[in-house]
């Protein structure tokens, strides 16, 4: 127990000491990296290193080919990189320094040649390195008289050398500038990126203080920081290419690559220890080989380099070391950099929708504001004045009438007027007797003004029309905008972290020996549960239904069922099965019908719809007639009722939109009934609507509740009002729904209502199947077997939702715990 207490007390100093350092460090942090962008101090650093870093203490591959990727990369740092190159090989010696400016004038000439084959591409930068570097070396030792064989392999291995390099270069350095963070990095990247960091450090080959190298100095740190960031088997690669250039470089530091590669596994595998845990694996890993190697007399300077490389990465920041993590596939830093990036694209995206939902509101509200009607007045007087256009204003008696005896006129005028607009004529009506004596064209006035007042109603009704087409494009806009706000909205919701109840399942449904590929948990709200596991192939055993359903209903505390399953589906035999919420009803369906005279197409159609939000729509559409037509009518108008519920509007506006489409899309007399009923799974509160359709019955036991509405069929008038009826439903009732052919089927009988009430309630079955039968079966026999209609029966029976299979306790296994902040 004290080891225990010592331990977490020293994690918890360690912690507190890093994230004070941290946040002292952020502030300057920035303000260094500025400073090192402004000045291009980076590139420079790495010029200088590769200027100097030497492979066989003799050749300098690495200079053309560092210029050349740059020179594409970053141009605008072209000057400071060929300035640290030269500077670089200056601090070996003057004639490799001279060496260098001749590569370097060489590689900036064919880059200025390259850039006239307009490519964008590195597609050609290899082979332009590899002739640059030959020719140059080759120009130089012709130059100082040192041609032979021997160099002439030197130059031609130093091409080929460099020909690799500038594969290497354009993964790594284009990682460096160009690497977004949310995308990890690959096999072959990383080891790119190893190898570039490597060669710089060969640039401080023979960089010595008191005895301590810094080339070890800084490879072991190098090895702590991407052991720390990626592991075992990323610090073990890391130390192996490390040691393998570093050996290249200086052929006596061969022992660095046992050293650095078992080091590196060794503090990798001690990452969880964190900090203190991955620097004792590099600290135990040093000491290890070097008495191993039997070197007692390098022990201590090489725990001391060690001891060095920990302290510098005890200093480094978190940022940078969370920086690396970021391009390492699998780490929570790169998994978090994904999402965070996920997380701007679906702002953006929902930025962009609501931006169109606005558009749309702004566009119903200009549709909507329609002219207010124009007050009885203004009609009559424009009425008047057209009256007059044609009569008086072409009279010899004008100026006589309207100047003279303005007031009996107009007052006699506004007085026929009102009885064209009351009887619509004014045939039989005498005119004043005042104004019939002052009018000489009393006939014509009369004739002109019933005309006028046609024409007036033929505008007024046209307008009428154009006002209702566009309150109902109004509310379709209006609709439509509601539908992707509510999108808008579900994508910007966003889970919090659920790895730990994912890893909870996957323990879970191992503990019952099933053996779990993947988890993935996309939503725990109650009620909106949507889980996806992969598992090797049950082969038939329905393990999916019977034990991974029943054991998340136990841990989640609500009813769990499998929406959908893909056994087998994958090339590897794998399940994949999507796991989702079990609504609190469900709805066991029959239908039964029959066509006109015994034939095979029926002019009614049915429908039976999951719209994905809980609920579940029924509707039984009756095209006009029989026969091919009317079942074509009644089919458009179910699928695109279905199509606008699905997209999220409401059945009012939906069945409005189907009725002007309807109405719209043919001059002949085309119509169809629409009954449709949409229950919510959830309350079984049930809402129908009726256009022209015969009533539907809901049995509850013996009794029996009919639900009626007055409205005409779709596709008769250009504007219908739809009545909504709302009832809830009990477990047990049966809701029956039914064309005209079943419900007027009897003739004979008057009160059809009274008489399908009754035929409903002496049945004795409660299967709908049976009940839609039974009742097909008593509307063909009261006309002894002749079926005198289309006849469709559409009967639905609303349960409580019972699992099939009871839950699965899970010895140990707590409740998930769900998050509580949900977007």
């Amino acid at each position: 127990m004290i080891n225990k207490n010592v331990t977490s007390t020293g994690h918890m100093w360690a912690r507190r000491v890093s994230q004070q350092w941290d946040s002292t460090t952020g502030s300057w942090g920035e303000k260094i990296a500025e400073t090192v962008q402004k000045w291009k101090l980076l590139p420079f650093l790495m010029g200088f290193l590769l200027g100097r870093a030497l492979i066989l203490e003799e050749l300098t591959p690495f200079i053309v080919p560092y210029f050349m990727v740059m020179y594409y990369l970053r141009k605008d740092t072209v000057l400071a990189c060929g300035a640290a190159l030269i500077l670089g090989a200056f601090t070996h010696t003057v004639p490799m320094g001279l060496q260098a400016v001749m590569s370097v004038a060489l590689s900036l000439a064919v880059c200025k040649w390259s850039e006239r084959l307009r490519r964008k591409d590195f597609s050609r930068t290899p082979l332009l390195v590899l002739v640059t570097v030959f020719s140059s070396h080759l120009l130089f030792d012709a130059i100082t008289n040192q041609v032979n064989t021997y160099q002439l392999v030197m130059v031609a291995v130093e091409a080929v050398l460099s020909f690799v390099l500038t594969l290497i270069f354009i993964q790594s350095l284009s990682i460096i500038h160009l690497a977004k963070p949310y995308e990890p990095l690959k096999s072959e990247e990383i080891v790119s990126l190893v190898i570039l960091l490597a060669s710089l450090m060969t640039g401080t080959v023979d960089w010595t203080i008191e005895g301590l190298s810094m080339e070890h100095v800084l490879s072991r740190y190098l090895l702590l920081l991407f052991a720390f960031a990626g592991g075992g088997t990323i610090g073990a690669a890391v130390g192996v290419v490390t040691g393998l250039i570093l050996s290249l470089a200086n052929v006596n530091a061969l022992m660095q690559i046992n050293l650095l590669a078992f080091s590196g596994l060794l503090a990798g595998l001690l990452k969880e220890g964190g900090k203190v845990g991955v620097s004792a694996g590099l600290l135990m890993g040093t000491a290890i080989l070097a008495i191993y190697g039997g070197a007692e007399e390098t022990l201590y300077l090489s725990l001391v380099e060690t001891g060095l490389a920990i302290i510098l990465f005890l200093l480094t920041p978190a940022g940078v070391w969370k920086n690396v993590s970021r391009f390492i596939p699998g780490t929570p830093e790169n998994l978090q950099s994904h999402q965070m990036y996920m997380r701007r694209v679906r702002d953006v995206t929902a930025g962009k929708i609501q931006q169109f939902s606005e558009l749309f509101v702004q566009l119903s509200r200009s549709f909507a504001q329609t002219a207010d009607a124009e007050e009885y007045d203004e009609q009559t007087d424009a009425l008047l004045s057209r009256v007059t256009e044609f009569t008086c204003q072409r009279c010899w008696k004008r100026e006589q009438c309207w100047e003279r005896d303005t007031e009996a006129v107009y007052q006699g005028m506004v007085w026929m007027m009102e009885k064209v607009q009351e009887t619509g004529s004014l045939a039989g009506v005498a005119p004043p007797r005042e104004w019939e004596r002052r009018c000489i064209k009393t006939e014509k006035v009369i004739t002109v003004m019933e005309q006028e007042y046609d024409r007036q109603q033929a505008f007024d009704l046209l307008k009428k029309q154009v006002k209702e087409s566009r309150k109902l494009v109004a509310d379709q806009l209006s609709g439509v905008s509601r539908v992707m706000s509510d999108f808008a909205r579900e994508i910007q919701r966003e889970g919090m972290e659920l790895s730990l109840q994912e890893k909870q399942v996957s323990q879970a449904l191992e503990g019952l020996g099933l053996s779990v590929r993947r988890v993935e948990i996309h939503n725990l709200e109650e009620g909106k549960v949507d889980i996806e596991i992969s598992q090797p192939s049950c082969y038939g055993r329905d393990e999916c239904a019977k034990i991974v359903a029943p054991m998340l209903t136990e841990i989640l505390g609500e009813n769990i069922v499998v929406r959908e399953r893909q056994c087998e589906a994958q090339k590897d035999g794998s399940c994949t099965m999507c796991l989702t919420s079990a609504k609190t009803f469900e709805i066991d369906i029959g239908v039964a019908g029959a066509a006109k005279d015994g034939k095979l197409l029926s002019g009614d159609s049915f429908r039976t719809m999951d719209l994905g939000n809980g609920k579940m729509a029924l509707a039984i559409s009756d095209g006009m007639g029989n026969g091919e037509r009317a079942y074509l009518e009644s089919q458009s108008a179910l699928d695109m009722l279905q199509q606008l519920l699905r997209s999220g509007l409401d059945e009012k506006l939906s069945i409005k939109t189907v009725n002007s489409v309807l109405a719209l899309r043919s001059t002949d007399e085309m119509f169809a009934t629409v009954d449709l009923a949409l229950v919510d799974l959830q309350t079984a509160h049930t809402r129908f609507v009726k256009i022209g359709s015969t009533p539907s019955f809901v049995k509850r036991g013996a009794d029996v509740i009919t639900i009626t509405a007055n409205n005409l069929p779709v596709g008769i008038l250009e504007e219908i009002e739809v009545d909504v009826i709302s009832r809830t439903l009990k477990p047990g009732d049966l809701l029956v729904m039914m064309s005209d052919g079943i419900y007027e089927a009897p003739r004979h009988i008057e009160n059809r209502q009274a008489w399908m009430k009754r035929i409903l309630s002496e049945l004795e079955t409660n299967d709908p199947q049976e009940v839609a039968d039974l009742l097909l079966e008593r509307v063909i026999r009261q006309h002894s077997g002749q079926i005198v209609d289309d006849m469709t029966v559409l009967v639905a029976r609303i349960d409580r939702f019972v699992p099939q299979w009871s839950a699965i306790q899970v010895h140990g296994m707590p409740k998930l715990e769900r998050p509580r902040i949900v977007s």
